[in-house]
C-alpha cells in the first residue's frame, strides 16, 4: 500500500454522481476501487450534481475543490460534463456550442494552473439526437 495520500475530486454532472447505478458507485467509484486495489491510498470526492451544465460547474468547482485539496496533499481533479449542455429544454439546447467551449476553456485553464487535471468526455446517452449534439459540441 502506498503511503502517499492521493486526493481526487470528480467534478461534473449526474454521470459523475452515478445517478441510476444500483450500487451507487458510478464510474468514479469503480475507478477509485480499482486504484485502491492497485495499492494507492485514495481519498475520493464525488462532486457530481445531477442536471449541472458546465455553466453551473464553472461557478462552483474551484471553491469545492480547494476545500478538499489543500496544498500538503497530492490533489487531482477529474472533470466530466457536457450531456446537460446539449439537452433540449423548452425547445432549445440548454447551452450552445460556443457557450460550452467558452466555459470549458475557462474551467480547464484555471484548474490546470492549480492542479493536475483530466477531462473525460461526456458518455453517449439513449437519445440518438442528443448523441449527435454531444458529438457536434465536442468537435467545436
Amino acid at each position: 500500500m502506498s503511503d502517499r495520500d492521493i486526493r481526487i475530486c470528480f467534478v461534473g454532472d449526474s454521470f459523475v454522481n452515478g445517478t441510476g447505478d444500483p450500487e451507487y458507485l458510478g464510474w468514479t467509484g469503480r475507478t477509485c476501487i480499482t486504484t485502491a486495489r492497485a495499492g494507492y491510498a485514495v481519498t475520493y470526492y464525488n462532486l457530481g450534481i445531477r442536471g449541472n451544465t458546465n455553466t453551473d460547474i464553472r461557478v462552483r468547482w474551484l471553491q469545492e475543490c480547494e476545500r478538499r485539496l489543500p496544498p500538503r496533499f497530492d490533489g487531482r481533479i477529474v472533470f466530466s460534463f457536457g450531456v446537460n449542455d446539449t439537452a433540449v429544454e423548452e425547445g432549445k439546447q440548454r447551452l450552445n456550442t460556443a457557450q460550452t467551449w467558452k466555459h470549458t476553456k475557462f474551467i480547464l485553464a484555471e484548474a490546470r494552473s492549480r492542479f493536475p487535471i483530466l477531462l473525460v468526455s461526456p458518455p453517449p446517452v439513449a437519445n440518438q439526437e442528443n448523441n449527435q449534439r454531444i458529438i457536434n459540441s465536442a468537435m467545436g
